[in-house]
This record gives structure tokens, sequence and C-alpha cells, in this order.
């Protein structure tokens, strides 16, 4: 079994889209889809795509949800039905103990994702972590401290919006 967790920007331009998920399938063609489980939180952007390129070559899904309201108080109604097709599609879905979307859920879920992932895909454009805690940067930097391999996803062309 090789499992991957992803991390990266729910920014994305709709141009950036389709550049990310095609290297994020160059990154999972190299697995063995049975052999593959993808860790994700299923956010807008870089962690949905991840999740659906996991399941697109066959690989099972692991679905962290930071809280028990996540769903109502955080996924905007343009992810939604985006969000339940990928969690339904889950084989497994962990929802972090905390009854509301904080930082602190934020961190604890990433913290599930480097726990169990034995590499880490970052769909990151390389600028420092923003001193707010719980972002992209963040959690790379927290991967590579404990020695997780990070492959970095930044397409030529690909970036975020205003």
């Amino acid at each position: 079994m090789t499992t991957i967790a992803v991390t990266g920007h729910m920014d994305l331009t709709e141009d950036s889209v389709p550049l990310v998920r095609a290297e994020l399938d160059k990154i999972l063609a190299a697995y063995e889809p049975a052999e593959l489980v993808g860790v994700s939180c299923i956010a807008r952007g870089s962690d949905s795509l991840f999740a659906e390129a996991v399941l697109a070559v066959g690989g099972r899904l692991v679905v962290v949800v930071p809280s028990r309201d996540y769903r109502e108080a955080k996924v905007k109604p343009d992810h939604a039905a985006t969000f339940d097709r990928l969690r339904d599609a889950a084989y497994e879905v962990v929802v972090m103990p905390y009854a509301t979307a904080s930082r602190e859920a934020y961190e604890a879920a990433n913290a599930v994702l480097l726990e169990r992932a034995e590499r880490l895909v970052a769909v990151w454009n390389g600028q420092p972590p923003t001193g707010k805690g719980g972002g992209t940067a963040d959690v790379v930097y927290e991967a590579r401290g404990a020695g997780l391999p990070v492959d970095v996803v930044w397409p030529d062309g690909a970036s975020r919006r205003a």
C-alpha cells in the first residue's frame, strides 16, 4: 500500500486547473492503482483535484473532515456537489473531533494527513507561510521537517486568483 496525502492552494485560477490536474495524473500514474491510497480534506481546489485524480486511476480515497460542522459552515454552494460526491466515494471518512471549523481543527486535520502519509503532494507556489498557521506552506514545512518526501506541483502557467 502506498499512501499519499495532499495539501494545496484552494484558489487556483480556472486556467490552472487542467495544468495542475495533468501533473497530478502524471505523479499518480507511477503507482499501482490497487495499492494507492490518497488522503485529502477535499476542500475546493487542489484537495479535490487530487481526490478526483486518485479515484480516476482506481485508487482508494480517505477523506479527513476538519470538524463536524465543516460541510454546512465552510463548503460553498458551488463546491457542495463535488464535496458530497468525493465524500461518498471515499472508502474511509475521518471526522475530526471538533464541533466547529477553526484554525485548530484545520491544523489537527493536517496532522492526520501527515501521520497517515508516506509522501505528500503539495500543489504549492513556493511562497513561505503567512504566519496564520494551517496553510499549504505550513504543511509542506512540517512534512519536510518530519522527513516526509514532498512532491511539489506548480506547473508553468499555474496561478492563484487575486
